[in-house]
């Protein structure tokens, strides 16, 4: 089966999802207990996370809910920005973006301090979608900055617009000072985040993107997706990101069976500790559904691998208001890393391929 036709199968299942929980009035409320409730031990035991499943209305809230750098998963507000504004079909690759002599001087200087960027060339000419596969898969931060300008004119232009649509949202925790995240003043909620990740997967261009584990760019080649759990365990998307402030961040959409019903669940983990931040929040989401879907009564099975990239040996993959979900927050305490420090840095994501 090909990327594009997996992501249109799941994404027949996961917009119907989006769309079921899209439709309730925006409740901030805060539960000890009581119907819905979610063990504790479903959370991992640093950082944040939250999720919601299919059916349900509300957003589970893990503890240690507070605005905090989320990296890269950025990216997804960025990407569904740009889908909003100029919108694809499956098959689709919209207009050409001209890359210019500016932009390279712009991706050099983001080589220099060791962002995740992808090559490029003036005069290069990248599809609406080839630059989306850009910011989505290597995570480019050169490519958010050319989608920011190319959509708004200019990149505060385009911030601005990203802390609008968080607002109509309810993503009220949240606040967006550039559109790849790289700043660390753009910080968020798991919470928040589970809001717009619903909200881009139900755009069929961005989940078919997010499902594809590699693509082909006019000058820098093939590019994988950093997502390593992508056709395994049920992963279908979304979006990875890292840096020392943020630790490892997972936005994810896994798709299992659950009591004889297929069931998504969509979630975000963010802070994950760890030498190799990446895999720390792949690790982190990849126990957390694995525990979501354990308490069922019944026997529990994935959906069906996708086809698996395979890494070569040694490397770590590099890095309008329509209704709202309500969040019912889980105050258990458990314990949470703070990192100490929010200076500028390089991280795995952030380094070129």
């Amino acid at each position: 089966m090909t990327a594009t036709a997996v992501a249109l199968s799941y994404q027949l299942l996961a917009s119907s999802s989006s769309t079921a929980t899209s439709t309730t009035d925006v409740l901030r409320i805060e539960h000890r207990g009581g119907l819905g409730k979610v063990p504790s031990t479903v959370w991992p035991a640093y950082g944040q996370a939250a999720f919601v499943q299919t059916g349900q209305s509300q957003v589970q809230a893990g503890p240690n809910q507070h605005a905090a750098p989320i990296a890269s998963v950025a990216k997804v507000m960025t990407a569904y920005l740009v889908l909003r504004d100029h919108p694809l079909r499956l098959g689709q690759d919209g207009p050409t973006i001209t890359l210019t002599d500016a932009d390279v001087a712009d991706t050099d200087r983001r080589l220099r301090q060791q962002e995740s960027i992808v090559p490029i060339a003036a005069g290069e000419q990248l599809t609406e979608r080839q630059a989306l596969q850009a910011l989505l898969l290597p995570s480019a931060n050169n490519i958010a900055a050319v989608l920011a300008r190319w959509d708004a004119g200019s990149a505060d232009r385009f911030v601005a617009r990203m802390n609008a649509t968080a607002r109509s949202l309810g993503m009220t925790h949240t606040r967006y000072t550039d559109p790849s995240g790289y700043d660390d003043a753009s910080v968020s909620t798991a919470a928040d985040q589970v809001r717009i990740v619903d909200r881009a997967m139900s755009l069929s261009v961005f989940a078919s993107i997010v499902a594809t584990p590699s693509a082909t760019l006019p000058v820098a080649g093939t590019v994988h997706n950093t997502n390593a759990l992508l056709g395994h365990d049920g992963f279908v998307g979304v979006k990875t990101g890292s840096d020392e402030a943020a630790g490892g961040c997972f936005a994810f959409r896994s798709i299992r069976w659950i009591d004889g019903k297929r069931a998504t669940i969509t979630g975000v983990v963010l802070g994950q500790p760890g030498h190799n931040q990446i895999e720390a929040g792949l690790a982190a989401a990849d126990a957390m559904v694995d525990r979501i879907a354990g308490h069922s009564r019944r026997p529990v099975r994935t959906m069906p691998d996708l086809p698996k990239r395979i890494l070569a040996p040694g490397t770590a993959p590099r890095s309008h208001r329509s209704g709202s979900l309500s969040v019912v927050h889980d105050l258990s305490g458990v314990e949470h890393l703070r990192h100490a420090s929010r200076a500028t840095r390089a991280s795995p994501e952030q380094r070129p391929p």
